[in-house]
């Protein structure tokens, strides 16, 4: 008898990478500023980028550059989380979802965040078409590590051979690791928005670590 695999995903710094969701959100956000200072919008984008590198807060510190008093740093971080983002999955991990849902495994996502923002993401990116069950904090009530957020899959899926596929080491792995699912720990390439850091205690560690998602088929196999 077949034993059923399921397994889950985070979805930022995972499955796509975060950077590129902030470059989307600046790119909207100095659109609207340049249509209210007459600055060209790609130089707003670039003072943003350098700001936010330069870990300034970059929603205040590019109001104050510009003298713009039509928008506040709260109607800022509105359009940050509201707007639909321009991303991509790649090729590479695409080719991978898609097989894993053209097999016979059980497919589910854990993401943190409010509902529109993640949504939106997940439409982007086309995730709605592959995951037929997503858990988005703000919608369940209670976001990661909380122990809840990975049950439901338990509930949901019964018994079989449970895998989640995530990176942030502080809250990804340690509720899967005591429901004794087999966790594997996406490693940072230098371009996360949160940095890893594995000296932390063992049940917060993942089982496993990989550099590409497409490693996940020979710990499944």
């Amino acid at each position: 008898m077949m034993i059923k695999k399921i397994i889950i995903f985070d979805l930022d710094d995972t499955l796509y990478k975060e950077i590129n969701y902030l470059r989307s959100a600046y790119q909207e956000i100095s659109r609207k500023i340049a249509s209210e200072v007459k600055v060209d919008s790609e130089i707003i984008y670039s003072d943003m980028l350098l700001m936010y590198f330069d870990k300034r807060n970059v929603f205040a510190s590019i109001l104050k550059k510009y003298s713009i008093n039509g928008f506040s740093p709260a109607d800022l971080l509105n359009i940050y989380r509201g707007h639909y983002p321009d991303i991509k999955l790649s090729p590479s991990i695409k080719n991978v979802l898609d097989n894993l849902k053209n097999s016979d495994v059980e497919l589910g996502l854990i993401t943190d965040g409010r509902s529109i923002q993640q949504r939106n993401k997940i439409k982007s990116l086309g995730l709605d078409l592959i995951f037929k069950y997503i858990i988005i904090s703000e919608e369940f009530g209670t976001e990661k590590p909380a122990i809840n957020n990975y049950k439901f899959f338990e509930n949901l899926f019964g018994k079989g051979v449970y895998y989640y596929v995530g990176d942030n080491i502080k809250k990804d792995f340690v509720s899967p690791n005591a429901l004794g699912w087999k966790t594997i720990c996406l490693l940072d390439d230098g371009n996360n928005i949160h940095a890893q850091d594995f000296s932390i205690s063992k049940e917060y560690q993942p089982k496993f670590v990989i550099k590409k998602i497409s490693e996940i088929q020979g710990i499944i196999d």
